[in-house]
This record gives structure tokens, sequence and C-alpha cells, in this order.
């Protein structure tokens, strides 16, 4: 028996929080699930810069679009923060730094976080490794790094995978049986990035080959 998604549906936790934003495709499970909660509850936050933590693929940007959609603020690469940047934030109360790496402007980036305390605005950083590990030239941005309150989106537990595995394949019009999704599951390796390399391979050898998913394509797309 196939998988509909009406199924699918039954994957998502609801929690007491307005759901009226553009893309309710987030999946919450153990992985995600204070992340979730904790840019839910804005403004109670115990500090006004909260580090998002996660691998590539791992929901991030999904994330912040919500919470922009639902409390709005600006938002911007790491690699693009300039000074007309600086003067645009002045009129926003949340601030959105993504993809948060070494290339940053030390210089720009500590007068963006004395601009967030001074006026008591937020900033929200995301990054595949938690700020309080990168070494700044800028001594006062390695004390200042300690003031953010990290929160890490976790390794996919079961019930993650599968909402992924199956909400993407659904996406690509790719039907598939329960129990070949939990086949997959018990041998996929537990990386978002792995996830999202398997359904593409998954599309690419359907496409190609014209038929319906059985094992010999998943072991093959598994690289077994």
């Amino acid at each position: 028996m196939g998988f509909e998604m009406n199924d699918l549906n039954q994957l998502i936790l609801n929690f007491d929080h307005d759901q009226n934003f553009k893309d309710q495709d987030f999946y919450v499970s153990h992985s995600n699930e204070f992340a979730f909660k904790l840019l839910n509850s804005w403004p109670k936050w115990e500090k006004n810069f909260v580090n998002l933590i996660g691998e590539k693929f791992s929901g991030k940007t999904h994330l912040v679009n919500i919470f922009l959609h639902k409390f709005k603020g600006i938002k911007i690469a790491a690699d693009d923060i300039n000074n007309d940047f600086l003067e645009k934030v002045k009129i926003f109360e949340n601030i959105i730094i993504e993809n948060f790496n070494d290339r940053i402007d030390e210089s720009l980036f500590f007068t963006l976080l004395n601009i967030v305390d001074q006026d008591n605005k937020y900033l929200i950083l995301t990054s595949k490794i938690p700020i309080v590990d990168h070494t700044f030239k800028l001594n006062d941005l390695n004390s200042r790094s300690k003031n953010f309150l990290l929160c890490n989106i976790e390794k996919p537990g079961d019930d993650l995978l599968f909402a992924l595995i199956l909400k993407n394949l659904s996406d690509r019009q790719i039907s598939i049986d329960k129990k070949l999704v939990h086949f997959i599951i018990k041998r996929i390796d537990r990386s978002y990035g792995k996830i999202f390399d398997f359904i593409y391979k998954i599309d690419k050898i359907s496409l190609k080959r014209k038929k319906p998913i059985d094992f010999k394509i998943i072991k093959e797309a598994l690289g077994e």
C-alpha cells in the first residue's frame, strides 16, 4: 500500500501557537523541537542573541523564514553585511544573519552586535558550528560571542527521516510504499546532506528507468 499526502499530515506535531505563516511544511520532531519552540516564543528569550546551529539542509533557513513571516524583520547573508545594511537595521526589531563563516567582516559584525545591544533589538545568527567555537581576530568579538544563546538542530530521528523522505519524494510525484520508507530509514546515514543526496539519486534513477520505486532502485541509490 502506497503512502498519500494525508498520511504525511499525521507526522506534524501541533503546538499552541499561531500557524498563520506562508509555509507550513516544517516537521517538528525531537531533533528540531527546541529550535522551533524557541523561535516561536519570541520575544520571551533569555538573551537577545540567538545562534541557530545545524548542518546543511537541517532546516535553519526554513525556520527563520517562518519566524520572519510571523514576527517580521530583516535578513541578510553573513558575507553581504555592509555599511548600508547597518543603516537599514535601525528600523527593524529583528535581524537575521544567515550562514555565519570566517569571511565575515569582523568590524561590521561587531558594530552590528553593538546596535542590537544598545537598541534592545534581537539577532538570530545561523551557522554550521557554534559561534563560540570560532576564534575572532577582534578580542572583543571573542567575548561577545559568549553572549549568544546556543540552539542546536540535532541529527534527524526516525520520525523526521520518514517525513523528509516522504515529503520530498511526494513533491517529485514519486510514490513509494510504506515498507520501503522503513527500509531506507534503517540504512541511510543520519545526515541531512545524505538524505537529500539520496532523494536526488532516487529522482534521477526513477526518471531514467520510468518505473516504480523498488528495493533494487533504493539499494542502488544507497550505494549498496
